[in-house]
């Protein structure tokens, strides 16, 4: 048989002469259609094996929830029984135009921004500081990453104990002589968003140093070593070189940042609490949507919201995808070409 199917490939290639009995001349004729779809078989339930799983999460722990409370944010619905009161967009309309919604989305915006601005350079410096031989380098890169792997209630209780008006951090200023500075952090309307910030960025620098570190070693040094060679200087290679290739990261971790900043709760909730986080001036979009859906009552309404904030986060990552990543995601080093 080994033979025969040489012979026939020869034939095959050599027109017109004329092979054995039973073997054509010509060359074999190209797969139909019916024989590739099969062959593509294996293929397909191959990746409906990998991806089926994640899609089944997916779809019944995102989309089926944002579907639901899509729809529950067109009744008036207290959370008993079936949803039959249809108020069609009112619960919209009222978000929109209520005050303390308006004053909670602002907050976010402060967040968001004040976040991108303070832990954005605090992080960066520090990383280029650990990027370099250092004695106890590993104890201090564990030590700034402790902060986010403990848990928010545990980091919000901790804090809010400390900034009591009779707390650890009043007392410690009389001690040393800065008594002046003693102030209410918390129920201070002027001062408490900006303690939340600084808790913020206490518990969350630490992850923005790690991913940092980590494209900080993706850099070969070759290049670094030749700019050296050249005459650069160190701050000169960090500013021309090293933060030009740190782009994407940091383009990553501000993404990251901008979406946890959206949706802020549980720190605020932990500290403040659902009443005083109103009044103190640091309510976000999450707090409002428990404080007046779930503990008013209203789930109708708090489905609403929850859909109004699911919207707007939607929005900034689709502009942020489209305007800022997606020059990482088409290949900006290679502009696209393997």
């Amino acid at each position: 048989m080994a033979f025969l199917r040489e012979d026939t490939q020869t034939t095959a290639i050599a027109p017109g002469n004329s092979g054995p009995a039973g073997v054509s001349a010509t060359a074999p004729a190209p797969a139909g259609p019916r024989r590739r779809t099969r062959s593509k078989w294996p293929a397909r339930g191959e990746l409906a094996l990998l991806l089926g799983p994640a899609l089944i999460v997916f779809i019944a722990f995102v989309l089926l929830p944002v579907a639901l409370a899509a729809y529950y944010g067109f009744f008036s619905w207290s959370g008993y029984g079936p949803a039959t009161d249809f108020i069609g967009l009112r619960n919209y309309v009222t978000i929109l135009t209520d005050p303390d919604f308006h004053q909670a989305l602002s907050h976010n915006a402060f967040i968001v921004v004040m976040s991108l601005v303070v832990q954005g350079p605090i992080a960066i410096g520090v990383a280029l500081l650990l990027n370099r031989k250092l004695r106890f380098q590993s104890l201090i890169r564990v030590l700034i990453f402790v902060p986010y792997v403990i848990s928010e209630v545990v980091v919000g209780l901790g804090w809010s104990l400390m900034l009591q008006s009779n707390g650890a951090v009043n007392d410690l200023l009389d001690k040393v002589g800065l008594g002046a500075l003693a102030t209410d952090w918390l129920s201070n309307p002027s001062i408490a968003i900006w303690t939340l910030l600084v808790i913020i960025t206490w518990k969350y620098v630490g992850f923005a140093v790690i991913l940092f570190l980590a494209g900080l070693q993706g850099i070969p040094e070759e290049i670094t070593e030749a700019a050296t060679i050249d005459g650069a200087s160190y701050w000169q290679i960090q500013r021309h070189i090293v933060l030009p290739l740190m782009g994407p990261t940091v383009r990553i971790w501000a993404f990251l940042s901008i979406i946890g900043s959206l949706q802020l709760f549980d720190l605020v909730w932990i500290i403040w609490g659902q009443y005083v986080a109103s009044t103190a001036g640091t309510s976000t979009m999450a707090t409002y949507m428990v404080a007046n859906g779930r503990n008013a009552g209203s789930y109708g309404y708090g489905s609403a919201v929850a859909v109004v904030i699911f919207l707007i986060s939607l929005i900034v990552a689709l502009v942020y995808q489209r305007f800022v990543l997606r020059r990482d995601t088409a290949g900006a080093i290679t502009g696209g070409n393997i």
